[in-house]
């Protein structure tokens, strides 16, 4: 989903290192999500952090070169009015703006980002067709389909895209209807990610949704009349208002409407925004942090239960409906990201759009120029990229991989790593697997810790517990920071 990865500062999420896991994933660009701050901290340039504080011996192993991307993110910032959550790069077209066709404002966007993909420079010996398009915002499902259509002219043209690609678009509710749908389908959109956020009316209007209930529900049956198969629900807990009963409601009727996809995201409270000026985190009318923590077990029991892997912190899917494109972030791939305020991780730099429109004009007439050059120079900081691995896939429910991650950064590293998570691991948060993904007891990691030789041999995986393991991330990715960077 998403993602338009506006950048972020990693000590953003290193000073609040003991905070529930709600403080470490800020909103994504249209609705708050537990992704969104992780990949912003990855992708940022910023002032010396404790990273590059460390000893230049603690890790001596440089990542592999990077690859071609096969994943391209794209931004289409367009929304009829901003929720009062929301401080990403949009452009409000106005509460009733659902006819688009004409506006010049989507038009000389739209060319703008097309100007942007085909200025990009490609420079590897080869370059494999994209596998993964997502469309995210704002709220892509306002743009005309034969806009969207150019755009996926452009990337077709510059990258290819393969027989099979995922292409992903975020819709609202209330934007989109069944010749819209059809359109889409028929350019090639194989997967919807619906922005619901709520089955009641009150909150819709407490986050200052353009749409409400009655959309909600024809957009569900838009969709299913129409045989989107691959489809997503979008859900917001530890909004203003919001009850234990009413998040147990929006969770069973996400449910029974069936989408082969949830996404499960906890407000943020972000200066600047509405709820910013109104709200403190943690105190009436939000939910208590106790309380926010209930509703993340409770959406973790409830969609377990409905059959969905939690595959992901924020992420639940039935068999074969992951995200493909999401796993490009989780698995430290190489992506690029297209538009206002989006990132591109190409070459081993990760790099940022302007969030203004007048700035990412002028980035686009530079980039035609040939001033900008963004697409990297194989520099890698080795303790970044550990970070990175690390802290990406302590989201999924695989886990980290520990017998790869020694080999790319060094046994001793792992060695160091798993005696740090033992006291989490007899406390249930952290779970260490054998290559059969069978848990070890604490007992059994015991004796592994006894005979490093024999512990690499038998350890393959580490990953956090549902829930309890992913509520507390926070700190335990903190603690494997300091690790890395003593």
């Amino acid at each position: 989903m998403l993602l338009a990865l506006h950048l972020i500062t990693i000590a953003t999420m290193l000073k609040s290192a003991l905070a529930p896991v709600f403080s470490i994933f800020p909103a994504k660009p249209r609705t708050p999500n537990f992704v969104y701050q992780v990949l912003t901290n990855t992708f940022t340039h910023s002032p010396p952090t404790v990273r590059q504080n460390a000893s230049p011996d603690t890790l001596t192993t440089a990542p592999a070169p990077q690859l071609p991307p096969t994943s391209a993110y794209i931004h289409l910032p367009f929304c009829r009015k901003r929720c009062h959550y929301c401080d990403f790069p949009i452009v409000a077209l106005g509460s009733s703006s659902n006819q688009t066709d004409d506006d010049p404002r989507v038009l000389n966007y739209i060319q703008l980002l097309c100007r942007e993909i085909n200025a990009t420079r490609v420079e590897f010996e080869t370059s494999p067709s994209l596998e993964t398009v997502f469309f995210g915002g704002g709220t892509p499902s306002l743009v005309p389909p034969r806009l969207v259509a150019s755009v996926l002219e452009v990337l077709g043209m510059k990258f290819g895209l393969s027989s099979n690609t995922e292409i992903s678009m975020e819709m609202d509710p209330g934007t989109f209807d069944s010749k819209k749908m059809e359109e889409l389908i028929g350019l090639g959109v194989n997967r919807v990610s619906l922005g619901v956020q709520a089955f009641q009316e009150e909150l819709l209007k407490v986050c200052g949704r353009a749409h409400g209930l009655n959309e909600v529900y024809e957009a569900i049956e838009i969709v299913g009349s129409c045989g989107v198969e691959n489809w997503s629900v979008d859900l917001i807990s530890s909004l203003p208002h919001q009850t234990p009963e009413m998040w147990r409601e929006s969770l069973r009727l996400t449910v029974e409407a069936q989408p082969t996809h949830v996404s499960v995201y906890d407000l943020q409270v972000e200066q600047g925004t509405k709820f910013g000026n109104l709200y403190t985190p943690g105190v009436s009318p939000l939910p208590s942090e106790t309380w926010s923590a209930d509703f993340y077990r409770t959406a973790s029991r409830t969609l377990s239960n409905a059959g969905y892997n939690h595959y992901e912190i924020s992420s639940y899917c039935k068999d074969g409906f992951e995200c493909k494109h999401n796993f490009t972030y989780w698995k430290n791939k190489p992506f690029y990201g297209f538009g206002l305020g989006s990132a591109s991780y190409v070459g081993g730099l990760r790099f940022s759009r302007p969030r203004k429109l007048k700035e990412y004009t002028d980035y686009v007439q530079n980039l035609e120029n040939g001033v900008v050059d963004w697409c990297g120079n194989d520099t890698f900081d080795v303790k970044d990229v550990a970070m990175d691995v690390l802290m990406l896939s302590l989201r999924t429910a695989r886990g980290l991989d520990l017998r790869s991650f020694g080999e790319a950064y060094g046994g001793s590293l792992v060695s160091s790593l798993i005696k740090a998570y033992k006291p989490y691991v007899e406390s249930g948060h952290v779970v260490c697997l054998d290559e059969n993904r069978r848990a070890l007891t604490a007992d059994e990691l015991d004796a592994e810790l006894l005979d490093e030789n024999r512990m690499e041999r038998r350890l393959a995986y580490i990953r956090l517990s549902d829930p309890d393991g992913f509520l507390l991330s926070n700190e335990l990715i903190s603690l494997a920071f300091r690790v890395i960077a003593p």
